[in-house]
C-alpha cells in the first residue's frame, strides 16, 4: 500500500452567493508516479464532482493547472506526490482573477501585457506574400526560440514579490517577452522606445531582484539573465536621455 495523502484544498466558488472561502480536507491513498494533476482528477471523480481547477494537455505544455502548492507556484502535471510531505496544501495563484477553487484567470492579465508591451513585430516593410522567407542566423533564431518557450502558467507572477504588492508591475513574463523583440533583428525598435514601455517603475526598474521568478518557471527560462540583459541596456538608455544623447 501507498502512502496516505492528506489534501488541503482551498475552496470558494464567486458565483454561489452567500459562500465564504475556506480550507477543505481530503485524503487519498498513494499511487506510482501519481502526480497533482492525477490527484485531483480522481478527488473530483470519486469525492467531490463540485471541486474546480484547469488543466488540458497535462504535459506542461499549456500552463493552466499552475496552482501554490505548499507555499510554492507549480504545475500540477509537473508535480509528482513522492517529492511532496504526506500533508499537501493546495491554494490558487495569486494576483490574477479567482475563476474558482483552484482556477485563476490568467487570460486577462497576458493579454493586456501583450498590449501594453506591444508584442509584435514592429516594421516598416509591407508584407510581400511572393518574397522569399527572410534569412536569420541560427544563434539568433535559438535564443529567440528559448524565450518563446514561456506557457503563460503565471507561476513568476504569482512568485513574484513586486507582482503581489503592485497590480501594475508588468513582471517577468512581460520583460522575458521584451526581451524576445529586443534581439529580434526583424523589430525596428530602438532603445528608446523599449525604454518608453519598460524603463519605469512598472517595468524593468521596479523588480526587486528576488528572483522568484526563475525558481519557480516550470520551463526553466533563464529570466535572471533577461532581467539583466534589460536593466543594463535601460540603464545605458537612461543615461543617454539624461545627457541628450
Amino acid at each position: 500500500m501507498g502512502r496516505m495523502l492528506t489534501f488541503e484544498i482551498f475552496r470558494y466558488n464567486p458565483e454561489e452567493k452567500g459562500t465564504e472561502p475556506r480550507m477543505q480536507t481530503y485524503r487519498l491513498e498513494e499511487t506510482a508516479n501519481m502526480t497533482l494533476f492525477i490527484v485531483l482528477n480522481r478527488l473530483r471523480e470519486e469525492q467531490d464532482p463540485s471541486l474546480i481547477f484547469d488543466f488540458c494537455c497535462r504535459a506542461g505544455i499549456c500552463g493552466s493547472c499552475g496552482m501554490v502548492v505548499n507555499g510554492r507556484p507549480r504545475l500540477a502535471c509537473q508535480t509528482k506526490t513522492k517529492d511532496l510531505p504526506d500533508h499537501i496544501v493546495l491554494l490558487p495563484l495569486p494576483v490574477f482573477k479567482l475563476v474558482g477553487d483552484l482556477s485563476v484567470d490568467t487570460g486577462v492579465w497576458f493579454r493586456e501585457m501583450y498590449q501594453k508591451t506591444e508584442s509584435w513585430v514592429h516594421t516598416r516593410k509591407v508584407f510581400d506574400p511572393s518574397r522569399e522567407e527572410e534569412r536569420m542566423d541560427n544563434a539568433v533564431a535559438e535564443q529567440i526560440y528559448e524565450l518563446e518557450r514561456c506557457v503563460e502558467c503565471g507561476c513568476c507572477i504569482s512568485a513574484c514579490g513586486t507582482a503581489r504588492m503592485r497590480d501594475d508591475f508588468l513582471g517577468a513574463a512581460a520583460l522575458n517577452r521584451v526581451a524576445r523583440f529586443v534581439i529580434d533583428p526583424r523589430d525596428e525598435r530602438t532603445d528608446k522606445e523599449y525604454f518608453e514601455i519598460i524603463g519605469n517603475d512598472y517595468g524593468i526598474f521596479g523588480c526587486m531582484g528576488l528572483l522568484a521568478c526563475e525558481d519557480v518557471c516550470p520551463k526553466h527560462l533563464p529570466l535572471q539573465n533577461q532581467l539583466g540583459f534589460l536593466r543594463r541596456k535601460m540603464g545605458i538608455t537612461a543615461i543617454r536621455n539624461l545627457f541628450g544623447k
